[in-house]
């Protein structure tokens, strides 16, 4: 009984115990409620009024300041870097002046949140760039003061000018203290076209582990491809590119011996490949699309083609030829000419003289009249030899020389603004840029050269380079200077006994292959980089 009523009396505790637990937590509740946070001081290094601090002598940005402060100036101050966020809090700040101090370096956040910022000053400070975009964000500027610093106008300050164009802000005059080209020029007089900001590079891409002598690129099936010359293991091995893995891979070989160029040529839609083989004699290939593989069609005269060093493809009134520099003794350089079912002989130039290499180009004996076919060999005998195409003949008839240029391995041809130019490499001596002028070459430019069988130039989109290689030093890229009608130096490469360069494009992408007579064989990538980004 007595047990039963000691029961009760604790069941009816509970609700006791329960309420007072809440009364106690509401109280709580109502006592934190109450509190409202403390205004942030006045940080010690300034001076603050209801609406205004002055900041003197801080070692950096007080994080402290009163969020209801409108004007904010900082002077004679000993820090020198003002990092991102430096005047989170403040959103009713409209006036700041960061002036007469050692500021070097501001960080492009350093604003961020300052919407109803008017009146910005750095004025009398050691800036001498801004990181683009610093005043994004900012509005309600409506002044800015940058006066007495000491500004780079390169490529990083290229943003500045092109703001400096469409913002609706004041901005006191300015002016640069560098680079040469602009000193002591008023800023806001500059135009983005005075500055020149997009580079380019070649940057490594892949490796291929074998030597190479020729490397060409062709169109086929509305796919490009790439094919090279291997000549220790005799093979001309074609690549396609891998849309998924964004490589250059294998597609497919032809097998043969000591090759030393694969010269691929469409006709009609039908892709063939000359082989030129130091032993063994040089063979046509055709693709059979059916059998899916490369079948031999056509040997090669042995008795001409003793030792070839290169080929040439080209067109002329709807008709196809390609032409074999021969490099023995008792070779002929000859051109061959399709006839529907294959390649004959149609002309050969020349015997006896070691030619070793053949480049066909279009000329003008003045800019009024039409551009002829010609074609120049280099010779280890002689001095270059130009042919001028003979219409009513239809071969190519000796026309004249280049003189002393002798020792001439290669010559190459390119164009600019319709003017046409060729590079000569030459193993000892100067290698040089001529300029046809209208009855001959003349000079242009010399480059130092030792040791170098390729003096390659190419054009990528609107950019023209030329490529010496050297068996003794580092590659060297020019790249062509409009102002000066010169090359300057761009870029070196590390390739090994270079032999050929070539250009191929893909979905966009530039590439450079790098053929190698001693190492593997390099692919560059194209890369273009904008400075002022």
């Amino acid at each position: 009984m007595e047990s039963e009523r000691s029961q009760r009396m604790g069941n009816a505790c509970i609700p006791l115990k329960r309420i007072a637990y809440f009364l106690c937590l509401l109280s709580a509740l109502l006592l934190t409620e109450g509190k409202k946070p403390a205004k942030p001081k006045c940080p010690a290094v300034c001076t603050c009024t209801k609406d205004n601090a002055l900041c003197e002598n801080a070692r950096s940005i007080p994080r402290t300041v009163p969020p209801d402060v409108i004007s904010l100036l900082f002077t004679s101050n000993s820090f020198d870097v003002i990092s991102d966020d430096a005047f989170i809090g403040l959103p009713h700040l409209e006036y700041l002046f960061i002036e007469n101090n050692n500021i070097k370096s501001i960080s492009r956040h350093t604003f961020r949140g300052l919407k109803s910022l008017i009146h910005l000053s750095l004025a009398n400070n050691n800036l001498q760039t801004l990181p683009k975009d610093i005043f994004k964000g900012l509005d309600s500027l409506t002044n800015v003061d940058l006066r007495g610093n000491s500004f780079n106008c390169d490529c990083k300050l290229k943003w500045l000018v092109e703001w400096l164009g469409h913002t609706n802000a004041t901005v006191e005059d300015i002016y640069c203290e560098g680079p040469p080209e602009h000193k002591k020029r008023k800023i806001n007089s500059l135009s983005p076209k005075d500055f020149d900001c997009i580079i380019t590079e070649f940057a490594k891409s892949q490796d291929l582990p074998y030597q190479s002598l020729s490397i060409d690129t062709f169109s086929y099936m509305n796919d490009e491809y790439v094919v090279i010359a291997q000549p220790f293991t005799g093979k001309c091995i074609f690549l396609e590119w891998d849309h998924v893995e964004k490589t250059f891979r294998n597609y497919d070989n032809i097998t043969g011996t000591s090759t030393v160029v694969c010269k691929p040529i469409v006709i009609e839609t039908q892709l063939y490949v000359i082989v030129a083989q130091l032993f063994g004699g040089s063979h046509i290939y055709k693709r059979d699309s059916f059998a899916n593989k490369f079948i031999k069609i056509q040997d090669i005269e042995i008795l001409k083609i003793r030792k070839p060093n290169d080929i040439e493809t080209f067109k002329i009134e709807n008709n196809w030829y390609f032409v074999v520099a021969d490099s023995s003794k008792a070779g002929f350089t000859t051109i061959y000419k399709w006839n529907g079912n294959g390649f004959y002989s149609h002309q050969s130039l020349h015997a006896w003289y070691r030619d070793t290499d053949v480049e066909y180009l279009e000329i003008a004996r003045t800019p009024q009249t039409l551009r002829t076919p010609h074609l120049i060999l280099s010779s280890s005998s002689q001095r270059p030899v130009i042919y001028q195409w003979n219409k009513a003949t239809q071969l190519f008839t000796n026309q004249t020389d280049i003189p002393n240029m002798e020792d001439v391995y290669a010559v190459k041809h390119f164009s600019v603004k319709g003017d046409v130019y060729i590079c000569l490499t030459r193993f000892i001596g100067d290698s040089k840029v001529m300029k046809w002028g209208g009855s001959s070459f003349q000079d242009i430019q010399r480059m130092p050269s030792r040791g170098s069988m390729v003096f390659q130039p190419l054009q990528i989109n609107n950019y023209q380079y030329a490529i010496l290689g050297s068996d003794y030093s580092f590659t060297q890229v020019y790249n062509w200077d409009a102002e000066k009608a010169k090359f300057v130096k761009f870029q070196e490469l590390n390739v090994q006994a270079p032999r050929s360069f070539t250009h191929v494009s893909i979905n966009k992408r530039n590439f450079l292959f790098a053929s190698s007579f001693k190492g593997n064989t390099q692919i560059y990538k194209h890369v273009i980089v904008d400075l002022s980004a």
